[in-house]
Formats: structure tokens, C-alpha cells, sequence
């Protein structure tokens, strides 16, 4: 655990605050120094690496240096630290069933009820391995040994046990200055077991009593020999699995004990672009209502499965590539991308545009 997360569970701090954003004119000092809210939102350079929308039908964005955005269609509304929010380096966005936001930064997790921003304290002690309906899930940055559990009323600090890929990773890199636990992303599948990306030991599923790894080297670290990590993962809806990259689906069976700490699985045959000898990486997958993948693969603009066909969508913007990095699908099946440091697009149904917020 590292230096902070021991400092905050350990004094268990509570901060609230309570705010409204800043709208467009709002007059507040930070931003006439800085710019209008719709300034700050589109001016170049600025990037978004997470969208949500929430049950009410506003659009969030994070990711950029100025803080969370909020778009109703009608207004703009920017968050900062100086409303409460705990960190400008918000990781993901979650909504409970009661409607309340949690943040997940790389400085805490704060909740918002629509008025307050609230920073959950942290027990640090715990090793409370359980899975119940309504947990949420958080990793609050790249370097913890484990993720963090909600319950509800508690945040876990939790630790991944010791797995033997661990053992061959030190071996080859024994002067790391990082935590080959650390996790780059998560998901829950169709049976609310959580999965968890690790930076580089593959991918770990805690199905509720035991805690299982799945590492394939091609996963983790790319054909030019780069480390990659395993950026993003998804269940689809004919069950298979897919990691990274369109190299492989993977079939995952319900585990049974076999007396090791591996996933069981069975691999085959992904999908590839014509014209294409690659597969593509992607940071970011979700799926459409009508089953289709679409995947954010960074300077390679968009893939979108569509049956056995992979669809490339570049994206250019003033003639340089556009960086991809968060692919998101809202309420009614609008898929909206994040970038780095372009700004927000949306597909318009042929290909993607730049998105500019009303209000």
C-alpha cells in the first residue's frame, strides 16, 4: 500500500463541500484568469479520458486539467478541486442505485449528491475479500497493490495475493520502480464477478471466493516488444471475452477449484481489418445495442466489430491523427469518444465529429 492510501485510512478523514460549479459567466476568479467555461472546455490541447452519463441525462467529462464538465444540453458546468472534487485526475465515473456519483481519482474517491462532493475515507487495514450486489469497485491510480472495495458505508483497501507471474516479472526486472499489480482497468461481467487489468500480470477475476489470474505474454505486451498493459476488457453478448486487442475471444467457463490460482479458458480466432496484418490494441471497448464492438486504439482512431468485420474510422482534425483513448456508449446509443488533448467526439453515424456543448 502505498505512502497515501496508509495516510488516509489511518486518519480516516472526511471532507465535504458544498457547491454548485461554475457556469458560463459565472465570474469566478479562477475562471476569468483562465477563460469561460466553454473556453476552457474546448480550447486546444485539452483532452477528455472519461465520459459518463448519468440517470438524469447529463453528460459528464473528465480527464482534463481544469476539472469535471457537466453538460445538460442546455448549460456547461465545470467542477474543480475548490468545489469540493478531490482530484482533477479522475480515472472513472460510477452512479449508485440511489443516483449519487463517485469519482474515482488519483487522490481519493469522492461521491457527489447532486450538491456536495464528499471524499470517502479509507480503511486501510482491511483484507475483506467479499463480493455483494451494489459493490463498487475503484483503483485509484496506477501504483496500489489491489483495488478498492465500497460497500456502501466503507472503501477497502484491498491486496492482491502473491501469483507466480509476479515471481518472473521481478526476475526480469528487478530494479522496477513500479507495481506490477497496479491496475489499469476494470469490469464487471454478466455475473458480477470484477475483473481487474494489471499493469503487468495479466488480468485477475475474483469471482466472490477465490481470486484467479489469466496471463497470455501478447496481452500484456505488444509484437514490437513494448509493455502495454491490459488497458480495457469486455464480455459481449455471445459471452466471449475480448483483452486488449482482437488477436483472440476468449471463452470463460464458471470456475470450479483445480487447485491452482489460473483462470480456465479456451481461446480462438479474433477478428482482423481487411487489408490489415496487425491486430488492433485498443485502451477502451464497449458495446452497441445491436452487439457491435467499438474499440478507441489511440493514434489508430476507432475499430468497430461488426460481425466478423473489423471497421477502421481514422480520426484527423487540422491535419494531424487525433489520439483515441475512451470509447463510451450513453443511454440512447450515441457512442461519444475521449481523446488526448482533442477534445470530445461523437459518431454522427458515417463518422465522427467534434463535439461543442450548448449553453
Amino acid at each position: 500500500m502505498t505512502a497515501i492510501t496508509i495516510l488516509l485510512g489511518a486518519s480516516l478523514l472526511l471532507a465535504s463541500c458544498d457547491t454548485k460549479g461554475r457556469a458560463e459567466g459565472s465570474g469566478s476568479e479562477e475562471l476569468v484568469a483562465t477563460g469561460t467555461t466553454h473556453d476552457l472546455f474546448n480550447q486546444s490541447g485539452t483532452g477528455f479520458t472519461v465520459i459518463f452519463q448519468d440517470h438524469n441525462g447529463a453528460h459528464w467529462f473528465a480527464g482534463s486539467d481544469a476539472g469535471v464538465f457537466r453538460s445538460d444540453g442546455e448549460e456547461l458546468v465545470l467542477f474543480t478541486k475548490a468545489d469540493g472534487l478531490c482530484s482533477t485526475g479522475v480515472l472513472g465515473i460510477q452512479e449508485d442505485r440511489e443516483g449519487r456519483l463517485y469519482f474515482d481519482t488519483s487522490e481519493g474517491v469522492c461521491t457527489f449528491d447532486g450538491d456536495t462532493f464528499t471524499t470517502l475515507p479509507i480503511d486501510s487495514t482491511s483484507t475483506d475479500w467479499t463480493l455483494a450486489p451494489g459493490d463498487l469497485w475503484f483503483r485509484m491510480g496506477w501504483d496500489h497493490h489491489g483495488p478498492f472495495r465500497y460497500d456502501g458505508t466503507t472503501l477497502h483497501a484491498l491486496r492482491f495475493p502473491h501469483t507466480a507471474e509476479e515471481d518472473a516479472f521481478t526476475a526480469t526486472y528487478p530494479n522496477v520502480s513500479y507495481d506490477p499489480y497496479g491496475i489499469y482497468s476494470m469490469f464487471t461481467d454478466r455475473d458480477g464477478r470484477p475483473w481487474f487489468g494489471t499493469s503487468s500480470l495479466g488480468v485477475c477475476l475474483f469471482d466472490g471466493t477465490s481470486i484467479r489470474w489469466l496471463y497470455e505474454d501478447h496481452l500484456t505486451n505488444t509484437p514490437e516488444g513494448g509493455s502495454f498493459g491490459i488497458r480495457a476488457m469486455i464480455e459481449d453478448r455471445d459471452g466471449h471475452f475480448w483483452f486488449c486487442n482482437t488477436r483472440e475471444r476468449f471463452a470463460i467457463p464458471q470456475q470450479t477449484d483445480n487447485g491452482t490460482d489460473r483462470v480456465r479458458y479456451t481461446a480462438t480466432a479474433g477478428v482482423q481489418a481487411e487489408g490489415k496484418t496487425d491486430f488492433p490494441y485498443f485502451f477502451s471497448i464497449a458495446e452497441d445495442k445491436d452487439g457491435d464492438l467499438w474499440m478507441a486504439s489511440g493514434e489508430d482512431g476507432v475499430y468497430r466489430k461488426h460481425g466478423d468485420a473489423l471497421v477502421h474510422y481514422p480520426i484527423d482534425a487540422n491535419n494531424e491523427t487525433v489520439r483515441t483513448f475512451s470509447v463510451y456508449i450513453d443511454h440512447v446509443g450515441t457512442i461519444w469518444v475521449g481523446t488526448l488533448g482533442s477534445g470530445v467526439y461523437r459518431f454522427n453515424g458515417t463518422d465522427f465529429e467534434r463535439f461543442v456543448p450548448a449553453g
